[in-house]
């Protein structure tokens, strides 16, 4: 197939994660930032899981050696448990779009953190992108209009630093990964090994701490608004996440790494009709620049 094709769906996969983070915001107003959360694994694991079977013959990776389930296991309790519950309280406290705008800096942590740990080298255009990326961010954030959606003084402040948490547990997440993703192991199978123990650790902790029941109850109580945390799950982990393996297969790295970074673009139209948000221009222009910045980290 054609290289456009590989762009493509690298563009659908922005427009997927838009879509998804816009589902899961929606699930947060009425279920609770956790209680959406464990829901959206156990889900999001039965259609891996499904896939799985499609594609390979078997529910699980069992041919995984122990180290990579080992890799991927941490990788999953950092990026999927501990990110995630930052991400979730994030579209809880500050919406979508300032929280994808967040997770913008999630490939700026990740160059950083390679490049302390695993001796990774970067360019100067890489460290131009970087400081790029953290100014667009930093006018966006430090914007008043930014705050006319209502989410002002310290609640404001407590969704960046968890849109921050959240970017920081996604990038160490894909780090730790990466020794259990060598050689020619399936990408799908390594997302699954990751959702499989990020849903067991979290419910494991869930009924060390009492709620399972409450959790249930909740979701039984508002069957409806399981359909934003069905529909979320679908547009993201699993539609746009398998958008995002086939760029890779069929784009230059670098492009499609870029236009999948796109979702804070997509979230200003989504943030100023869907959820009411009023921002200024500096907010418009703040995004661009934090993506431009995101573009030079891989358009090298």
């Amino acid at each position: 197939m054609s290289a456009f094709s590989g762009e493509l769906a690298a563009l659908l996969t922005s427009v997927c994660f838009s879509l998804s983070s816009t589902m899961f915001t929606f699930a947060t107003q009425r279920f609770g930032a956790m209680v959406a959360n464990r829901a959206r694994l156990v889900l999001a694991t039965a259609f891996l899981m499904a896939t799985h079977l499609v594609l390979y013959g078997s529910l699980l990776p069992m041919k995984a050696e122990p180290h990579r389930w080992l890799w991927l296991g941490v990788s999953g309790i950092v990026g999927l448990v501990l990110g995630d519950i930052f991400l979730f309280n994030a579209y809880a406290h500050i919406g979508a779009r300032l929280t994808m705008l967040m997770m913008s800096l999630a490939p700026v942590i990740a160059a950083l953190t390679a490049w302390l740990f695993l001796g990774e080298q970067l360019a100067w255009l890489e460290v131009m992108g970087i400081a790029v990326t953290m100014g667009g961010i930093a006018w966006v954030v430090l914007e008043r209009n930014g705050k006319s959606n209502g989410v002002t003084g310290s609640r404001y402040g407590r969704g960046i630093l968890l849109g921050l948490g959240a970017a920081a547990g996604q990038a160490l997440g894909m780090v730790l990964a990466k020794p259990g993703l060598g050689g020619d192991f399936p990408a799908i199978s390594g997302n699954l090994i990751r959702m499989i123990t990020a849903m067991t650790t979290m419910w494991l902790l869930t009924f060390l701490q009492g709620q399972a029941q409450t959790t249930l109850r909740t979701l039984a109580g508002s069957p409806r608004a399981l359909w934003f945390i069905l529909a979320g799950m679908i547009f993201g982990p699993f539609v746009g996440v398998s958008l995002s393996l086939y760029a890779v297969q069929h784009a230059s790295v670098g492009v499609a790494s870029t236009l999948t970074a796109l979702p804070p673009i997509f979230m200003l139209p989504i943030g100023y009709f869907v959820f009411k948000e009023r921002f200024g221009w500096g907010a418009v222009a703040g995004t661009l620049l934090a993506i431009g910045g995101v573009a030079l980290l891989f358009l090298i």
